[in-house]
């Protein structure tokens, strides 16, 4: 009698779960240490700063303090510079295979140069940093773990992922950002894992901080749709000046090789020093924002204040993450965004075209609107201030804001901002026939090069096999005739230490319209 043959369970989905919750509960826990430092250090410093103000003569040691911390973290940056800056562009390009780093001199040196420079009152984010802390914590599990390939790349995802959550209490827009942003894949594996940790981060985080939303602000009422009008004109302004601040951050770099007389791992005493009159002058405007943006959203200031704030939050941000410190421009980008939202409200209330009762929810429009435009992640942003408000009654005029101010930056010609700063830190790759075999996913844009083209026809990367092409819920095994269409997938073979010489190659024809590789 022939015996039957016992299925097996597919457990690949839930060993993703599983992995992602451990992952979640580590990178959770280390983020929410890291968040909880920068708060008490950065209130410590602002009472520093009040009591320097009735004894100036502290004022030179205070600065000496500040340039031996600048000088400690710029050893860190020299040894390790894959602590520089805010680590999204890291955890990115470590996914796409094109940069990787020893996780352990990475993970407590960007933890406490994080604390000590978002602490100090630079203005930094801490979001940044703790995506990359999330994903070296898990790289960290996956080499004690022995993961290599798809299933290290997995939980460095859902690590990344856990970090933002734990950072912003945000968990479903922290899994999105990571999909859009980071990973730019929406498969089922990197999902699951991806919410999974975020969930179990927010849980852990939410057990240190409360259940209060981050940017917990109230409003008055929801905005009648006779004022969606002004939404455009907000929304074209803050796509205008998210430019802006995408051209002056991707070059204040180079602005800073021009001073010759300092090493450039030592650019970060120009924001210690810069910080003690703003400390002195403004201490609420110190550290990311998240104080100033919820302080603001309660009783706004008058028009003039609001721009002077702005200029400086503008200018000095882009100091402090021009010089290569440890910290982001996440939370920094929300703050600049409910400071124009404010002066646009400002702006339509003396103009007599908005009540003044609804500045409040301008500031809450503006900030995803600006981060949207700056990062071209739409979605992201629409979920990420929902979440952090608390409350979906904003989504419509969200949406309204975020939509013209993304179109405004795309039309004028702005790149996604991570990305463009992972191409300022990867320099191109060569075919490396070296490692064992490991897979690239690939995602097939509108208005791509490879739409609409026959796989006979296109000139694959050296070293690379196509072998499947992910169609909705299906696989088609693709031969020369297969006709690649927009939203497939290719998923391509090739050596592990080829995989960014592949992406990158492939990016060649999917930013060329109709053109075959070289």
């Amino acid at each position: 009698m022939q015996e039957k043959r016992q299925i097996q369970p597919d457990l690949t989905r839930l060993k993703a779960i599983f992995f992602g919750a451990i992952v979640g509960l580590f990178a959770g826990a280390v983020v929410s240490v890291f968040r909880l430092l920068i708060e008490h250090m950065l209130i410590l410093v602002q009472g520093i700063y009040g009591w320097l103000g009735q004894h100036p003569w502290w004022l030179i040691p205070w600065a000496i303090l500040l340039v031996a911390i600048a000088f400690l973290i710029g050893h860190w940056v020299k040894q390790t510079p894959m602590i520089k800056g805010s680590g999204i562009p890291q955890v990115e390009g470590q996914l796409a295979g094109e940069l990787d780093y020893a996780w352990w001199p990475v993970l407590w040196k960007k933890f406490i140069s994080g604390v000590l420079g978002i602490g100090s009152g630079l203005f930094l984010g801490r979001e940044g940093p703790s995506i990359q802390l999330g994903g070296t914590v898990a790289q960290g599990l996956a080499y004690r773990l022995g993961f290599t390939g798809t299933q290290r790349r997995l939980v460095i995802a859902g690590g990344a992922a856990a970090g933002l959550s734990a950072a912003f209490n945000a968990p479903i827009a922290s899994t999105l950002f990571i999909l859009e942003e980071v990973y730019h894949s929406f498969s089922t594996l990197v999902w699951l894992t991806a919410l999974t940790s975020a969930v179990v981060a927010n849980f852990v985080s939410n057990g240190v901080f409360g259940l209060t939303p981050v940017l917990h602000i109230n409003y008055q009422q929801a905005l009648p749709l006779k004022y969606y009008w002004l939404l455009l004109v907000l929304g074209i302004g803050l796509g205008l000046l998210g430019f802006g601040y995408q051209w002056v951050t991707l070059r204040v770099g180079k602005w800073y090789a021009k001073l010759t007389w300092l090493p450039r791992h030592l650019d970060g005493v120009v924001p210690f020093l810069l910080v003690i009159p703003i400390g002195l002058m403004w201490p609420l405007a110190l550290g990311g924002g998240n104080q100033m943006i919820v302080t603001f959203a309660k009783q706004t200031p008058l028009l003039i204040p609001l721009i002077g704030y702005f200029i400086l939050r503008f200018c000095f941000s882009t100091v402090s993450y021009g010089a290569g410190l440890p910290g982001g421009i996440f939370l920094p980008i929300l703050t600049l965004g409910a400071l124009l939202g404010a002066i646009g409200a400002r702006s339509f209330v003396l103009l007599g075209w908005l009540p003044s009762i609804f500045v409040a929810n301008f500031i809450i429009y503006a900030m995803a609107g600006y981060f949207a435009g700056i990062s071209k992640a739409p979605f992201t942003a629409i979920l990420l201030i929902t979440e952090m408000v608390g409350t979906l009654h904003h989504l419509m005029p969200l949406a309204v804001v975020a939509i013209v101010a993304y179109i405004t930056v795309d039309v004028l010609g702005g790149a996604p901002i991570y990305e463009a700063m992972l191409r300022q830190l990867v320099k191109p790759a060569e075919a490396n026939a070296d490692g064992v075999a490991d897979r690239v996913e690939y995602p097939i844009g509108e208005n791509s090069g490879f739409d609409s083209q026959q796989v006979r026809d296109l000139t694959w990367p050296d070293g690379s096999l196509l072998v499947a092409v992910r169609r909705g819920e299906r696989e088609v095994i693709p031969n020369g005739d297969t006709i690649l269409k927009s939203g497939d997938t290719l998923i391509i073979f090739t050596y592990r230490h080829n995989r960014a010489y592949v992406r990158q190659q492939l990016a060649k024809l999917n930013n060329s319209p109709h053109r075959l590789l070289d």
